[in-house]
């Protein structure tokens, strides 16, 4: 359900999209991204428009388009309960066809091409081969028949799934937002039999956050379309070079829109002119200029930024931002005698001064190059003027991860498969951390099943060289702060990470008080994913965060950043404070597969963001080091906090 608020937006794409892309963006010598020229070369935009919309002239059909086609048709699928495996198949060759390179789909229908291209088969194939045609699908108008098109709106709602949906419209005749509003607020979706008034008002506090939230996607997917929107662009025969702007490349954790900046040889505001003629393009905003704003049939936003050669440099600077950040370099700029004029920087006797890039524009006014992770107004100009600008984490700096599952608990791959996959990518150790039994519905292990696992581990240990599989555990932090399983048991692992998993509704004041006493317990290495939000979808719990990072440093507990992309977790924000305080973060990818451990290329971007040097992460530290850490915690039983009683 978390993927369907951006399927509006951005077509879905995998969590974990770096891996996925045809092109992984290359890392700067300082571990900063850089998104430039792509090796995905796409054909010049066409001067021609065409669109499935009765609206509009049908010339030919695009990719966009079609993925759009055949992502609403799976979208509708999984509304009217259709089978699971139909409704994917639709949505991943909507994935496949948006990765087809043309702005016409016929040629390569025509040849052979679509068919023969994985993800595509007979079924979806039929749908794209009548685009093509007619530039219609007869079987999304169909879908649409059947169902009122306002339930998709509806499905966005955090919280709201398929089966409430159908209930609410059978019972109440509701297939708008504004008619579920309406329903929440006079009474009738509290009276349906199933949901009562605590439901309601949470139906109603789901929608007032897609409201807020309804144009964001998470950043993997923002990332993804920035890529493809930079292949098209830069295969534009006047662009000399062009670079992924704005809050994509400051890493931002949710992002609305896609911004890109390019040098142009020719007329910057005619190529501009160019691309909001391309296919797939619904609406634009400042046609004519060289600045516009591109809205595609598939609700993708580009704000693309053409520019001459020699302005370019500035215009990265002031398309990435941050507004704070762009505000306090200007402040800077105009207490040393320089002004920003549009995409040009001038010193004090007015000349244009000549720029090669963006370190050279930080270099001309006596700052250390801040990079782009870093540009939100939060301090980041004062210390590039004191050349205080800490030395930032990269991924070579991580030694292993801790926060895995395997299919013990609710992962899908062995604790095997995952060491090797840990191992290829140059870790030299791996934690598994099933879930604890009080998580039964993700699988939670029973004491025999730790058993079990450890016996398992040590297996997999003795057949690797190089590389080690630690035993460790996500325990629940229960309802009064106590740590899931008895002392012997967690005396077993080699470290302990504790989480809140449940009760997420408590008050302020009770849930840091539960937090707060699971500190207490020797037995924690790591406090997970500590205020529990999932982005667009759930709200952090009510916590003290202050309150609890100064726990967690006296008590020498380490605060995870969680590089899940529904949850990074701890924000950047946190982070910064965290080192502030001299609290210890462990990056975690919260792998559920061996696929996912890619993760960790997000979490390293929001460490970052917050300042994160290799020296307050834990896991930059080798495996004896780690386990060295957690043991020091331990004292004897006498003086731990109370544990519940395991079987």
């Amino acid at each position: 359900m978390q993927e369907l608020a951006a399927r509006h937006f951005f077509l879905q794409a995998d969590t974990a999209a770096l891996p996925f892309l045809r092109e992984r963006p290359r890392s700067t010598s300082s571990g900063g991204l850089a998104i430039g020229r792509s090796q995905l070369h796409l054909p010049s935009p066409q001067p021609t428009c065409q669109l499935v919309h009765a609206r509009y002239t049908f010339r030919h059909m695009d990719p966009r388009t079609a993925a759009h086609t055949l992502t609403q048709i799976a979208d509708l699928l999984e509304l009217q309960g259709a089978n699971h495996y139909k409704s994917r198949a639709y949505r991943t060759a909507a994935r496949s066809v948006l990765d087809v390179a043309t702005d016409d789909l016929g040629p390569p229908l025509r040849s052979g091409e679509l068919a023969r291209t994985t993800g595509i088969g007979p079924a979806t194939l039929g749908v794209i081969k009548e685009l093509v045609e007619t530039g219609e699908s007869s079987y999304l108008a169909g879908l649409r028949e059947d169902s009122p098109e306002g339930l998709l709106d509806m499905l966005r709602v955090p919280g709201l799934g398929i089966a409430k949906i159908h209930i609410i419209y059978k019972e109440l005749g509701v297939g708008t937002l504004t008619e579920l509003e309406e329903s929440a607020r006079d009474g009738r979706l509290a009276s349906v039999k199933g949901f009562g008034p605590k439901t309601a008002d949470k139906i109603l506090k789901g929608i007032s956050h897609l409201r807020e939230t309804g144009t964001y996607v998470l950043y993997p997917h923002g990332l993804a379309e920035a890529v493809r929107l930079l292949a098209s662009i830069e295969s534009h025969p006047d662009v000399l070079h062009a670079a992924v702007a704005g809050s994509v490349r400051r890493r931002s954790e949710i992002v609305a829109d896609v911004d890109i900046v390019a040098a142009c040889r020719g007329e910057p505001a005619a190529v501009a002119a160019s691309f909001t003629r391309a296919p797939g393009v619904r609406d634009t905003i400042g046609a004519g200029e060289r600045s516009v704003s591109i809205r595609y049939v598939d609700g993708t936003r580009l704000d693309l930024h053409c520019v001459r050669p020699d302005e370019y440099a500035v215009a990265c600077f002031r398309a990435t931002g941050s507004t704070e950040h762009v505000r306090d370099v200007a402040a800077h700029a105009s207490a040393l005698g320089f002004t920003f004029s549009g995409d040009e920087l001038h010193n004090s006797q007015g000349k244009i001064v000549s720029l090669a890039d963006e370190q050279s524009l930080y270099r001309t006014l006596a700052l250390q190059f801040v990079e782009p992770e870093m540009r939100e107004g939060y301090g980041e100009v004062d210390a590039a003027s004191r050349n205080a600008l800490p030395a930032l984490i990269t991924g070579s700096d991580i030694r292993g991860v801790l926060h895995c599952h395997s299919n013990y608990s609710d992962g899908t791959s062995t604790i095997a498969q995952m060491a090797a996959a840990a191992k290829s990518r140059g870790w030299t150790y791996l934690g598994i951390s099933d879930h604890s039994q009080s998580a039964f519905y993700a699988g939670g292990l029973t004491p025999d099943q730790v058993r079990a696992q450890h016996e398992e581990i040590d297996s997999v240990n003795a057949k690797l060289t190089g590389f080690r599989v630690l035993k460790g555990i996500e325990a629940d932090i229960l309802d009064d702060g106590r740590i899931d399983y008895e002392p012997e048991l967690l005396d077993s692992f080699d470290y302990v990470i504790a989480s809140v998993h449940s009760r997420f509704r408590m008050d302020e004041a009770t849930m840091t008080a539960r937090v707060l006493r699971a500190l207490e317990d020797t037995h924690i290495t790591i406090l997970g994913h500590p205020t529990g939000r999932l982005l667009l979808t759930r709200e952090p719990y009510a916590i003290d965060m202050e309150a609890v990072l100064e726990k967690a440093r006296d008590m020498n507990v380490a605060v995870e950043l969680n590089a899940d992309p529904h949850r990074l977790d701890i924000d950047w924000t946190f982070c910064q404070r965290a080192k502030a305080l001299g609290v210890t973060v462990e990056i975690g990818p919260d792998a559920h597969s061996t696929v996912s451990l890619d993760y960790m290329d997000l979490g390293i971007g929001i460490a970052r963001k917050g300042w994160l040097e290799a020296s307050d992460v834990l896991n930059t530290l080798p495996a004896t080091d780690v386990l060295k850490r957690a043991k020091n915690r331990r004292v004897p039983r006498k003086r731990r906090s109370p544990a519940r009683a395991g079987k």
